[in-house]
C-alpha cells in the first residue's frame, strides 16, 4: 500500500504540464528582462556613416543660406554650381570637420540620450505587467533638449569648422581661410583668433542642438513606438525607415530658423551677436529667411536622418546577435 502511494506521488508531471510551466517561466523571463545597454559610441559610429551619405546634401544648404547675390539661387543650380567650378571633390568639402562634428557632438547627444533612457526604463520603473515602462513623450522630450545643450558645446569647435569649410570656396579668393583639414583648422582658428573662436555661436548652435536632439531623436522613438502598437508590422526595416522619414520632416521644420541664424553667425567674419545678424536678415530679407533653404534642409537631414537611425538599429542588431541577446519585442 505505501509503495502505491509512493508510486502516485512520484508519477511523472504530464508533459502538456511542463509545457506551460516552461512557457510561462519564459514569459515570466522576458516580461522581466531589463532594457538593452548599448555602447555609449553607437549613435556616434551611426551618424558618421550617414555624414559620409549625405555630406554633399549638406554643402549644398550651407551655399544656399550663405549665397551672395551672384550665387545660384535654387539647390540644383548650386548643387550644378559646385561641380562646375569644383569639380565632384568640391562636393566632399569639408567632410573631415563634418567627421569630427559627428564624433564629437553626435556621440555625445545619441549617447547621453540613450543613457538616460536606459536608466528610466530599469525594474524601477515597471507597469502593471512587470514590463519596464518606457518614458513617457514629454519626458523623452525633456531627455533629448539636456543631451541636445551638452552635445551642441561639446561639437562646437568643430560645427564652427564644418561650416567655415564648406562655405569656403564660394568666397571670394582674398578672403578664403583655407584649412586644409579638420585638424589644420582647429589649430589656425586657436592661433590667430585666440581660444574664443572655438566657442563662436555656441549660443544658438546649443539651442539648435537641443530642439534637433528633441525632435529627431524623441520623435523617433515615438514614431517608432506607436507603429508597433498600432499596426501589425514588426521592428524591422519598415519601421525604422518610416520612423526615421517622418522624424527627419520634423526635424527640419523645427530648426530651419536657428539653424539658418547659426550658419550666418559662423560664417561671418566681423564678431556679430545673435541678435545683431537676426535684426539684420529680417530687414534685408523679411521673415522669410527663416525657412530659407528648407528644401534642401530636409533633403539633407532628411537622409540623414533615415541613414543615421537605419545604422543605428543595424550596430543594435548585431551587438545582440554577438552578445547572444533575444530579439527585442
Amino acid at each position: 500500500m505505501q509503495a502505491a502511494e509512493n508510486n502516485t506521488t512520484a508519477s511523472p508531471r504530464p508533459a502538456g504540464a511542463t509545457a506551460v510551466l516552461k512557457s510561462e517561466d519564459k514569459s515570466s523571463s522576458q516580461s522581466m528582462r531589463k532594457p538593452i545597454h548599448y555602447p555609449f559610441w553607437f549613435g556616434g559610429s551611426a551618424s558618421s556613416m550617414a555624414a559620409c551619405v549625405t555630406h554633399p546634401l549638406d554643402l549644398v544648404k550651407v551655399r544656399l543660406q550663405t549665397r551672395t547675390s551672384s550665387m545660384p539661387s535654387s539647390m540644383v543650380g548650386t548643387f550644378v554650381h559646385v561641380v562646375k567650378n569644383e569639380g565632384l571633390r568640391g562636393l566632399y568639402s569639408g567632410i573631415s570637420a563634418s567627421l569630427l562634428r559627428q564624433i564629437t557632438y553626435s556621440t555625445t547627444r545619441f549617447g547621453i540620450y540613450e543613457e538616460l533612457k536606459s536608466r528610466f526604463s530599469s525594474t524601477h520603473h515597471t507597469g502593471p505587467d512587470g514590463k519596464p515602462k518606457p518614458p513617457s513623450f514629454p519626458l523623452l522630450i525633456g531627455m533629448a533638449t539636456v543631451s541636445g545643450v551638452i552635445g551642441g558645446i561639446a561639437g562646437n569647435p568643430a560645427d564652427v569648422l564644418n561650416v567655415r569649410m564648406q562655405h569656403d570656396a564660394a568666397l571670394p579668393p582674398a578672403r578664403r581661410r583655407n584649412y586644409a583639414h579638420a585638424i589644420d583648422g582647429l589649430v589656425r582658428m586657436v592661433r590667430e583668433e585666440g581660444p574664443a573662436s572655438l566657442m563662436r555661436g555656441v549660443g544658438p548652435n546649443s539651442v539648435r542642438a537641443a530642439a534637433m536632439t528633441a525632435s529627431q531623436l524623441a520623435s523617433y522613438d515615438m514614431f517608432k513606438r506607436t507603429m508597433l502598437a498600432l499596426t501589425p508590422l514588426h521592428d524591422g526595416l519598415v519601421v525604422h525607415f518610416t520612423s526615421s522619414f517622418m522624424a527627419g520632416v520634423v526635424a527640419a521644420t523645427v530648426t530651419s530658423p536657428i539653424d539658418v541664424i547659426k550658419t550666418r553667425v559662423m560664417s561671418a567674419h566681423g564678431n556679430h551677436g545673435v541678435l545683431h545678424v537676426v535684426r539684420e536678415v529680417s530687414a534685408k530679407e523679411g521673415l522669410g529667411w527663416m525657412f530659407r533653404g528648407w528644401v534642401p534642409s530636409f533633403l539633407r537631414l532628411g537622409p540623414q536622418t533615415i541613414c543615421t537611425f537605419i545604422f543605428l538599429e543595424s550596430h543594435r542588431k548585431v551587438y545582440r546577435k554577438l552578445k547572444g541577446i533575444e530579439e527585442e519585442e
